[in-house]
């Protein structure tokens, strides 16, 4: 039996990912992006030490976030700049190994997309469907390497530029999946989270911050974290609700809208937003959207021969910084279970099996955050801020160990394939 061949729908984060683990795991593979580049829209991410893991264990190391780690507090203010609570990195490093790094989202994507060989990512191309029902007479691009294969144990993916066929389709196609949406249609879909929010990249002045902090207001959040590369990446949160007629209508300035909110707030968020309106060198500017997630679990991540992954599996809220490091800990479990001669169908079943709980409760608890961040009522903010303050901070830290304290499952180290 030749090389197998695997379809990844999606060039994000979690797609880009699962080619190149499944890459070093003996697969070939494809990746269809529809957007004609590969781009990083959505600011920062911090790599939390169960991500950084997950990477390592695919051969991608200190090359990818190359740079100073969050070495100072990480916790929650107030807007005056109390500390409601922090923990210092050295003791999160000295429980999970890995201190966190944040990284450009644009910088980790063009890492992973040069870790695959070339041609492996197929720009403009969109999946449109898959048909595994068997031999459908397609012409197009079978993803074989020699050998004819039996049809009945791969599936037909329907693209923008014509068919392909192959043993196994990732659908990291993103929180608006066409996939899931074909393979479970009676889903509701997406929920909106109730809050809108904004994000920029700032150009880095003077020392760059060694700490990140998150603001809670009166339904409001800041949050500011220094990237590996010398930037600041700033993002804010709002409460905001849905209208019947669709989407809402966006503030015409979004840095008029964002000084209002936060100006008076504790040093530097003023001068960070001073900075953001006189100068930023990033071509999106602000970035401002809704919140949606996948408030009630898909029944399995898997159907047939496709697997879902990252948002099209388990969108979530951003509340606890997971979604993009359960997507990489998607891809690294799903080619574990893919490698050497591993029954496909199996395989897919046992990635369920080991994802499906844990993004559950994830999820679960980032929503809940959000649901104590978003409280608006004076009383209310008072009271959570008191229970913040009275929370030790090794209570807090226990309380991660699930999340953060994840390994990859064991194994024999990937090879790299040219």
């Amino acid at each position: 039996m030749g090389v197998r061949h695997a379809v990844v729908a999606g060039g994000g984060i979690g797609g880009l990912a699962a080619a190149v683990a499944l890459n070093r795991r003996g697969w070939r593979v494809t990746v269809c992006e529809r957007a004609p580049v590969l781009t990083g829209i959505g600011a920062g991410i911090v790599l939390a030490p169960n991500a950084l893991r997950a990477l390592e264990s695919t051969g991608l190391g200190p090359d990818v976030w190359a740079g100073e780690a969050l070495l100072g507090p990480v916790g929650l203010r107030t807007p005056d700049g109390a500390w409601l609570s922090r923990t210092g990195a050295g003791a999160m490093s000295s429980r999970y190994g890995p201190p966190a790094r944040a990284v450009h989202r644009g910088s980790l994507i063009d890492a992973l997309a040069a870790a695959l060989p070339p041609g492996v990512v197929r720009l403009g191309v969109a999946v449109t469907g898959v048909d595994d029902t068997g031999d459908t007479g397609d012409t197009g691009d079978t993803g074989d390497t020699g050998d004819r294969r039996d049809r009945r144990d791969t599936v037909v993916v329907r693209t923008s530029a014509g068919d392909l066929r192959a043993e196994v389709v990732v659908a990291a196609d993103g929180m608006r999946s066409v996939l899931r949406g074909q393979l479970f249609p009676q889903h509701p879909g997406l929920r909106h989270a109730g809050e809108a929010g904004w994000r920029a990249v700032l150009p880095g002045v003077g020392p760059p911050p060694r700490s990140a902090a998150e603001t809670w207001g009166r339904g409001e959040r800041f949050g500011i974290v220094p990237l590996v590369d010398g930037r600041i990446y700033v993002y804010a949160t709002a409460v905001c609700a849905t209208t019947a007629s669709g989407p809402r209508t966006q503030p015409a300035d979004l840095h008029a809208e964002l000084t209002r909110r936060f100006g008076a707030w504790h040093d530097p968020i003023p001068a960070l937003l001073d900075r953001l309106g006189r100068r930023n060198p990033d071509p999106v500017g602000v970035l401002h959207h809704d919140f949606y997630e996948l408030a009630s679990p898909l029944p399995r991540f898997h159907s047939g021969r496709v697997a879902l992954l990252g948002d099209a599996a388990h969108a979530m809220t951003p509340n606890m910084g997971q979604g993009g490091c359960q997507a990489i800990e998607d891809a690294v479990v799903l080619a574990h279970l893919l490698a050497a001669d591993a029954d496909v169908p199996a395989a897919l079943a046992a990635y369920t099996k080991a994802r499906h709980r844990r993004t559950t409760r994830i999820s679960r608890r980032s929503r809940r955050i959000g649901e104590l961040a978003r409280l608006s009522h004076p009383l209310a903010v008072s009271a959570r801020n008191l229970a913040v303050r009275a929370t030790p901070s090794a209570v807090t830290s226990r309380a991660l160990d699930a999340v953060l304290g994840w390994q990859p499952p064991p194994g024999p180290a990937p090879t790299v394939r040219a």
